[in-house]
Order: structure tokens, then sequence, then C-alpha cells
């Protein structure tokens, strides 16, 4: 089973969460592979550091572009980041992307742009992107203040795109948070899917160590 990975905003810790999902599967034997349609915000080598910390969470062996189809150099919103660049981000491609990737991978983990419904072109969001893929999602709440109304937000709009809302990921990248553990037990009553796990606070990253605060047995509880 392959999922579509949305946070409540930029910044939320979809990449975090991704690349420990890819390495909870790939601990449980499975071929994976990690997906990052678009990406906003690339060096001087025209690679963006999430799609690579993706490609590096992978078992499989994947070229850049299979992993990352659309890459700009400038960290703005995708629909504008592929304007200044004079392309057009077409789904057509990125879903032929995606079958590749299906065809040869036992689990992808396809890492949305921002938040679910952040624009990819002048008529189409990450929510097209989604129902075309068609694909189980799991949401990345980044938890800090205001997230209780991003995630509910996101989690309807989830709902009104007709797709699966198959768990949610509590990632804490704010340690000073007030009443954390309050705000996630009111999102645990509200939001109509399973706790995957808390990542904590890390001041720098690993997905192993997130790895091992996910519980991916709930997945197939849903």
């Amino acid at each position: 089973m392959s999922y579509f990975v949305t946070g409540t905003d930029t910044g939320a810790g979809k990449t975090l969460v991704c690349c420990a999902l890819l390495r909870a599967f790939a601990a449980h034997g499975k071929r994976v592979a990690g997906f990052k349609p678009v990406a906003a915000g690339c060096g001087e080598d025209e690679h963006n550091e999430d799609a690579k910390a993706l490609r590096a969470a992978s078992s499989m062996q994947l070229a850049y572009g299979q992993v990352n189809p659309y890459c700009f150099r400038h960290a703005i919103a995708p629909h504008l980041a592929a304007r200044h660049s004079g392309v057009r981000i077409e789904l057509s491609r990125i879903l032929a992307t995606y079958r590749e990737l299906a065809g040869q991978a036992d689990e992808v983990v396809v890492e949305g742009a921002g938040g679910f419904l952040v624009p990819l072109n002048d008529r189409q969001t990450g929510a097209d992107l989604a129902q075309q893929l068609g694909l189980p999602v799991i949401l990345v709440v980044g938890m800090r203040l205001g997230c209780l109304n991003h995630a509910l937000l996101t989690a309807a709009a989830i709902a009104a795109s007709g797709l699966k809302l198959a768990g949610w990921v509590a990632n804490v990248p704010d340690e000073t948070m007030l009443a954390l553990e309050e705000n996630i037990g009111a999102l645990r009553e509200r939001l109509p899917a399973p706790l995957l796990g808390v990542t904590g606070y890390q001041a720098i990253p690993d997905a192993q160590v997130a790895a091992a605060q996910l519980d991916l047995e709930l997945l197939n509880e849903t």
C-alpha cells in the first residue's frame, strides 16, 4: 500500500515523517521509494534537499528525476515557482512517474508540496493530485499554535476530496509549545483517523529516531 503525505502547512514536518515511514516500511522487508512530485527551493545542483532526503531513505537505487520530476529554484508557492521558470506543472507527468515507481516498489511514499490545497498550476491543487493518485492520506500536524484549526480544516478538505485519511502524525517542531499533550488530545478526539505516533522535537531531525516513534500496525486497522 502506498500513501500520500500532506501537512497542515509548510514546515509541519512532512519530509521527516516521510523518511521515517520509508525507513519503517523498509525495516519490515518492503521495497520502498520516496516520491516528491514538486519541490520549490533547489540548490546550485538543481536538486532539492527534501527530495534528496527521500531518495536517501528509499531502499531502491533511484535516479533523482524519478524521485522529483519538478524542481524549481525559488522556495515559493509551486505554481509561482513554475511560472517564474516558464514551466507549467502537469499532473499527467507526475502520474506517469508515480506509476513507474509503483511498478517497482512495494510501497511508495508521496510527499505533497506545502499544504493539501496548495496551487500547482492555474487550475489544479495538491488535492487534485491526491485525487488522481487515489492514495490513502497521512496527515502530518505541525504541533504549534494554530495547529488545531489547520488540522481540522485539512481533514475536512481530504474528506471533501473523497479520499481516506488513513492516519495522522503529531510532529513537534517547537519544543516550547504550551499544552502540547492537551492539543494532541484535542486532535485525537476530533480527527477521524488514528494517531500513528508523536515524532518528538529533535534539534537535528533524525528519520531513524522518528521511525521508532510510529506504529504502522495502526494503518492496517483503518
